[in-house]
């Protein structure tokens, strides 16, 4: 709660004024008072940023730390080292299935992959087989996974649907297109988790004392739901595409000196795209930054 300024419903910061809480008021706000206020703050802060932005130079995530930790301004010139640019992503709980689904669009538009398209349409079609088979209706998935199709064939060039990367970007920031997208992620997610109940269950239950089934109405299909280790894993299996999350934090390694930890997430072999070539298995074309509590998009130098 702010004590000099308050915020404006149109998102201006002004004067406090005498509706805002006096000191003598405060014992009437418990913590989830607080907590739904903080979230609506963050709610309206998280509005103004793009939900894909601009690529930027690596230098502009080193910016945002000359006042703060030493140790992640260290840990930023190792990755400079290795990363060129870093494309933000909205910190609204999805912005790790924003950050995949336009890095995913964007190497398919680079590269012209028919064969990858043609691999990854035979994923979703399991998707979608397995969503009924949960009993899920049609109606409920139908238009999310229409859309992701529609996204998919448009980044193949030589068609009058086709878009160029100015459109993709301009698509990822269009909520209609955007949120939709991120729905067809979400539904694909559960999915995985639910057939393979046995599977994910252990990492369930160190999360949350919830059945399997419970975590994905509550915590994977919910738009602004943030996404961990579970949903990526899932992910990255239901559509056989291997994921690189960089760690930027606080933690040093055990001989004092900074490095920047990884973790590839690595479907099994058969599904991954052109398994027989090692630089693929052990280079995941989808490389994103993970700062606690949200995902960017990084690209290697």
């Amino acid at each position: 709660m702010q004590n000099k300024e308050a915020v404006l419903e149109d998102g201006e910061i002004g004067s406090a004024t005498a509706t805002e809480p006096g000191f003598d008021e405060w014992d009437n706000f418990g913590d989830e008072d607080i907590m739904q206020q903080q979230s609506a703050i963050q709610a309206e802060e998280a509005k103004k940023v793009p939900f894909v932005g601009d690529k930027e130079p690596l230098c502009s995530l080193a910016a945002e730390y000359q006042s703060g930790s030493p140790i992640l301004l260290q840990k930023i010139k190792v990755l400079d080292e290795q990363y060129a640019a870093i494309r933000r992503t909205r910190g609204d709980g999805n912005c790790f299935f924003r950050s995949f689904m336009f890095s995913y669009l964007e190497h398919i538009l680079e590269f012209q992959d028919q064969a990858e398209i043609d691999r990854i349409k035979a994923n979703v079609e399991k998707s979608r087989k397995a969503l009924q088979t949960l009993g899920y209706a049609e109606l409920t998935f139908e238009d999310f996974f229409a859309l992701f199709l529609e996204q998919l064939e448009s980044v193949i060039q030589g068609k009058e649907t086709s878009i160029s990367h100015e459109e993709l970007v301009l698509r990822s920031r269009d909520q209609s297109v955007s949120d939709y997208v991120v729905m067809f992620f979400r539904f694909v997610t559960s999915a995985e988790i639910q057939k393979r109940t046995e599977f994910f269950e252990p990492f369930i239950l160190g999360l949350t004392n919830t059945t399997v089934e419970q975590f994905c109405k509550s915590s994977v299909e919910p738009m602004g739901e943030e996404s961990d280790h579970v949903h990526i894993t899932a992910l990255s299996d239901a559509l056989g595409i291997p994921i690189r999350v960089v760690y930027l934090d606080r933690s040093s390694c055990d001989s004092g000196g900074v490095s920047v930890n990884h973790h590839d997430f690595m479907p099994m072999a058969s599904d991954l795209p052109n398994a027989s070539c090692s630089s693929v298995k052990n280079n995941p074309f989808i490389t994103l930054l993970y700062r606690p509590g949200h995902y960017d998009i990084l690209y290697p130098k």
